[in-house]
């Protein structure tokens, strides 16, 4: 199965959409922040291991807790995954912290910042003549 095919494409789907849902509900661990989501996961295509991107809304703190807890209860999720999921073998699961979403919406702000400063330049230019 190449890394692109429609198969390895919705298995990526289908085990996002379960670890969130095992994340969120089932695992009661207090290291796991309660805005913890996951924004992408990478099957490999023989199906023996798995990327899954955390994202998490808190402090580095909060950050580096929900990761040691997540990887302290991989054997749990992997279960649960391999009970709700029909594949030939249960990927073992690395979590990765994504910190994309923080990079975007701080690029966001950066601009925002130069726009707003760009116009004051321009009105005071304007005002000045």
């Amino acid at each position: 199965m190449r890394k692109n095919s429609i198969k390895n494409t919705r298995i990526n789907g289908e085990v996002m959409k379960e670890l969130s849902i095992i994340i969120r509900q089932e695992i009661k661990d207090p290291r796991i922040h309660m805005m913890t989501s996951v924004t992408a996961a990478e099957v490999a295509p023989d199906l023996k291991t798995c990327k899954a991107y955390i994202s998490v809304l808190g402090s580095e703190k909060e950050k580096s807790d929900t990761i040691a807890g997540l990887r302290s209860a991989e054997g749990y999720i992997r279960r649960q995954l391999a009970k709700r999921l029909n594949l030939r073998n249960t990927p073992e699961i690395q979590f990765k912290l994504d910190e994309s979403i923080e990079y975007g919406v701080n690029m966001s702000r950066l601009i925002q910042e130069v726009n707003e400063g760009h116009s004051q330049r321009e009105r005071a230019e304007e005002e000045d003549e």
